[in-house]
């Protein structure tokens, strides 16, 4: 899949129709000649990386910004999940948060013969729809997620804040009971999750150049940041350094509508764009 020369880029794009409930969006990334510095962002699920003729990895759910080189002449084959939709592992997610794990070690030879198949695919685009034919398979095979949780994780999305309390109770349950169940489903604390969702929320309000909404006199950032749930953008500031290491300029490159590494993120942030109308608690 190489040449002589090799450009630097990045394509996300929507997963299959019958990934599309687990998978948020799916990725080919090429390095060119020189290596890059990839900042991974929590997003409250797990990611898979396939580079092309090297090792795959899983990252867990972040809690905090993870660095990683990737080298010269890489191409890569990715996967985000939505939060409790993880494929199925061997290990509880809690036991991966905040780490990169060999993805060999955790599905065997299943793992390694997707490499082979996939190294032998001759285009990334045709390695992608391996990995994803893949991925179907698994989830058709797999036990069912658990349908509470990913209702839960549609009721924490920043657009109509509520307490945690009120979720649990929504769903019959204790707040320890919601405590344990989302640190099965997702690997975190339904606290640490709601704070990564509305994060999120932010940037897919950023780069998708929403016009605020928010309080009289707070335009721009300010206001979409309140839009997405901030008390203003001093907290915004706050969370955006817990979680990314930057402030929202650095992040964002000093332009509200896109990304420092100027990649194109629409298709990742559609799906929490879609839940932005509607009551998300029934009751």
């Amino acid at each position: 899949m190489g040449s002589d020369v090799m450009a630097a880029s990045y394509i996300e794009r929507p997963p299959l129709p019958e990934l599309a409930g687990v998978v948020r969006t799916v990725w080919i990334q090429r390095t060119g000649n020189t290596s890059y510095v990839q900042r991974h962002l929590p997003t409250g699920g797990i990611e898979i990386h396939f580079p092309i003729g090297g090792e795959p990895q899983l990252i867990g759910p972040l809690t905090g910004p993870m660095i990683d080189v990737i080298p010269a002449r890489t191409t890569i084959v990715g996967a985000r999940f939505k939060p409790g939709c993880a494929p199925p592992l061997p290990e509880m997610l809690d036991d991966v948060v905040d780490r990169r794990v060999d993805l060999t070690q955790l599905w065997g030879s299943a793992a390694h013969r997707l490499v082979d198949t996939m190294a032998e695919a001759g285009t990334p685009e045709r390695a992608l729809a391996i990995m994803q034919a893949h991925l179907a398979e698994r989830f058709r095979r797999a036990i069912r997620t658990d349908a509470l949780m990913r209702e839960a994780v549609t009721a924490l999305m920043p657009w109509h804040p509520v307490g945690i309390d009120t979720v649990a109770t929504a769903f019959s349950l204790s707040p320890s009971q919601l405590r344990r169940r989302c640190l099965q489903a997702v690997g975190t604390s339904p606290k640490v999750l709601q704070r990564t969702l509305r994060f999120q929320g932010f940037l897919a309000l950023a780069q998708a150049g929403a016009v605020a909404t928010g309080r009289r006199g707070a335009d721009g950032m300010a206001g979409v940041a309140i839009d997405a749930g901030y008390a203003d953008q001093a907290h915004l500031s706050r969370e955006c350094l817990r979680l990314t290491g930057c402030t929202p300029r650095q992040l964002l490159g000093g332009d509200i509508d896109r990304c420092e590494c100027g990649h194109d993120h629409s298709a990742s942030y559609a799906p929490f764009l879609a839940t932005r109308r509607g009551p998300l608690l029934r009751g």
